[in-house]
């Protein structure tokens, strides 16, 4: 019998001697779970992306932080003004913000903050410069 269809009896149907699904609601599954892996992948790859830029953005603000303490901390003999101008003007060439500059005895403490792109807020981070003391 050729061209008409044929019952199997397993709900399937022979239609020109090929064995056609009964039609179980399974077609395209796995176009939808390869879809799903995939944006799996991609959401962990953003989330992965974010956690990078959040690391790199703390250690830059940190080089900041550091480089500004030791520059600062340089000039605080000439009183607090100058020390934390000097302050500044390196936390501002490695691109953060001063958001405060103290001294305390001769040491200096600057508190920086650096925008980090594609993340709502900035890394922050401080650091504490002063002389050095020799051994007793």
């Amino acid at each position: 019998m050729t061209g008409g269809p044929t019952g199997t009896g397993q709900g399937a149907t022979v239609v020109d001697g090929a064995v056609r699904g009964s039609g179980s609601g399974e077609r395209g599954a796995a176009s939808i779970l390869v879809l799903a892996i995939g944006l799996v992948l991609v959401a962990a790859g953003m989330a992965g992306a974010a956690v990078g830029a959040a690391r790199v953005g703390r250690h830059e603000a940190r080089t900041a932080a550091d480089l500004g303490a030791l520059a600062g901390a340089a000039h605080v003999i000439e009183g607090p003004a100058v020390a934390c101008a000097t302050a500044e003007r390196l936390v501002t060439a490695n691109g953060a913000v001063l958001i405060s500059c103290a001294v305390r005895d001769l040491d200096l403490v600057v508190r920086v903050e650096r925008d980090v792109p594609g993340l709502p807020r900035p890394a922050r981070a401080a650091a504490r410069a002063g002389p050095v003391m020799a051994p007793a």
